[in-house]
C-alpha cells in the first residue's frame, strides 16, 4: 500500500463506490471519517460505521420499495389507530397481529364494520407493518382486483395475473360490499381466493355481515365458498357501527361553535 493524500483517497473512494453502487459510503465517508478521527476509533471500527451505514439505508429504500408497491391509497400506521375510540378491538390482538405470525402460517384476517370504523386504517396498518418485515404486499380494492382480472381475462393474461397473485405474502383487499359484483367478477375473484387458500393471507375489509354476502355476489353457492375461504382459520375483528370520522366532525364542529 502506498500512502495516499485526501484528495486522491476522496477520488478514489468516489470511484470505487460508484462502481460499487455504494452511494452512502460515498456521500459519508468523509463525515464519518472526521468522527472516527475525534473519537480515536479504530481503522475497522471506521470501517464497521461506514458500512453500517450502507447497510442501514439499503434496508431502508427496500421497505419504502415494498411500500410503494403496495399500492395503498394513503399511509396510515397501526400506532396511530385510536383504540380508545374502537372497544370492541382488543389492543393485544392487534400486537399479535402486527408480529406477522398469522403470514407465516397464512392465516386470514376479517375486518367486519360500518363505514367510517377504522377498518381501511387497520387494514393499509397491517400491510405497512408487513411490508416493513420485508413482505411482499398488493392493496385494491375489491372492485380494482375484479377489474383487473377481467382485463386480463379478454387479453388471455389470467392465469399470469392469478400467478402473481399468488406469489405475494399477503393481499389487502377493501370495501368488499361496496360494489355488487356480477356473476363473472365473483368468479375471478373466488380463483384469486382459491389460489391463495392455506398458502398466503389475505386481509380483508367489509361493511357486510356474512350473512348479507349474498347481496353483492348473486350466486349463493359462490358465497358459501367465499365464506369458507375467508374465514377457516381467520382473524375476524369487528370495529363497530359507530363512525369515528363522523364522531370526529361533530366534536370540531362542536368546538367551533363553542
Amino acid at each position: 500500500m502506498t500512502k495516499m493524500g485526501d484528495a486522491a483517497a476522496t477520488a478514489a473512494i468516489t470511484a470505487a463506490t460508484r462502481e460499487l453502487r455504494l452511494p452512502v459510503v460515498r456521500s459519508d465517508a468523509a463525515r464519518l471519517a472526521e468522527i472516527a478521527q475525534r473519537c480515536q476509533h479504530s481503522y475497522l471500527g471506521f470501517l464497521a460505521e461506514v458500512l453500517s451505514a450502507e447497510v442501514d439505508e439499503r434496508i431502508e429504500r427496500r421497505r419504502q420499495r415494498r411500500i410503494n408497491e403496495a399500492r395503498f391509497p394513503r399511509t396510515k400506521r397501526l400506532a396511530d389507530f385510536d383504540l380508545a375510540a374502537a372497544p370492541s378491538i382488543n389492543p393485544a390482538t392487534i400486537a399479535t397481529l402486527a408480529s406477522g405470525a398469522y403470514l407465516d402460517a397464512g392465516e386470514p384476517i376479517v375486518l367486519l364494520g360500518d363505514s367510517g370504523t377504522g377498518k381501511s386504517h387497520l387494514l393499509i396498518g397491517l400491510g405497512i407493518a408487513a411490508c416493513e418485515q420485508g413482505r411482499r404486499v398488493r392493496y385494491a380494492t375489491t372492485a380494482q382486483l375484479v377489474n383487473e382480472l377481467a382485463e386480463a381475462s379478454d387479453e388471455r393474461r389470467l392465469s399470469r395475473i392469478v400467478a402473481r397473485y399468488g406469489r405475494l405474502d399477503l393481499l389487502c383487499l377493501d370495501e368488499l360490499g361496496y360494489v355488487q359484483l356480477d356473476a363473472r367478477g365473483s368468479e375471478l375473484l373466488f380463483q384469486i381466493l382459491t389460489e391463495r387458500e392455506e398458502k398466503a393471507s389475505v386481509a380483508l375489509a367489509t361493511n357486510l355481515p356474512f350473512s348479507e354476502w349474498g347481496s353483492v355476489i348473486p350466486d349463493p353457492r359462490l358465497v358459501a365458498a367465499i365464506v369458507d375461504r375467508v374465514t377457516f382459520n381467520a382473524h375476524i375483528l369487528e370495529t363497530g357501527a359507530d363512525s369515528y370520522r363522523l364522531r370526529t366532525t361533530r366534536t370540531r364542529t362542536r368546538r367551533k361553535t363553542a
